[in-house]
């Protein structure tokens, strides 16, 4: 190896042993609260594992190829239709719930939909709903109820909707906890132009028809979760 290439080399062990510190550097404190959830989330995913990663891929082939032949049959069957025919899902987890003309009333039936490594992530499916009613983000300690932040932060399963379109601009990262279901269908909700949302050390959390964009870095300090 020739001397650039020396120099490439320990550049990028340079890199990777700065990054290392840096995974727990962004916790301000970490304390022992997140070192208990750190090894919750270990034995949680040691539960989780599966053995046969070439099972899990082959079920997905096929719900997919399913899903391919489901799709081509229905358009050459609609081709000299513009509107009307049949539901036309183009996923299999569209395919699991969006045909069902009172999925509304049951919503939940979302989280028997997963596939993949995800399939068993049931989010807050034995919970209550919970009803986002205000977009702000105005107080991270005391979220206001009603708030997206008030709803992700209860320890109890929750299934968390929206009553109307609307977007959220987040002043701090959004910390998840687990067992929760942010289920955004039927409404056009975004979060935007401001922080993110954090899904760590946590299970069977599940986020759908959400829009995410436009995510800009906070400044830190105090959040509840």
């Amino acid at each position: 190896m020739d001397a650039a290439g020396n120099r490439s080399c320990k550049l990028l062990l340079f890199f990777f042993a700065a990054i290392i510190p840096a995974l727990q550097g962004h916790i301000g404190e970490y304390d022992e609260y997140w070192k208990q959830r750190e090894l919750e989330a270990k034995e949680n995913t040691e539960q989780a594992y599966n053995p046969n990663p070439e099972e899990v891929t082959q079920h997905v082939n096929h719900l997919v190829s399913r899903s391919l032949m489901r799709l081509n049959s229905t358009r050459r069957h609609l081709r000299a239709r513009k509107k009307g025919g049949p539901c036309d899902p183009t996923s299999p987890i569209d395919q699991c719930w969006r045909c069902d003309r009172n999925w509304e009333k049951n919503r939940q039936r979302l989280a028997d939909c997963a596939i993949g490594f995800a399939r068993g992530t049931i989010g807050g499916k034995y919970g209550r709903i919970y009803v986002v009613t205000d977009p702000s983000d105005d107080d991270l300690l005391n979220p206001k109820p009603g708030t997206l932040r008030h709803a992700v932060i209860q320890k109890e399963p929750l299934w968390i909707i929206f009553a109307r379109a609307m977007i959220i601009t987040l002043k701090e990262e959004l910390i998840m906890s687990g067992d929760k279901t942010i289920d955004a269908r039927g409404a056009n909700v975004h979060v935007a132009y401001g922080a993110g949302i954090t899904i760590q050390y946590v299970r069977n959390v599940i986020i759908h028809g959400l829009h995410i964009h436009h995510i800009v870095p906070g400044n830190g300090g105090m959040i509840r979760d």
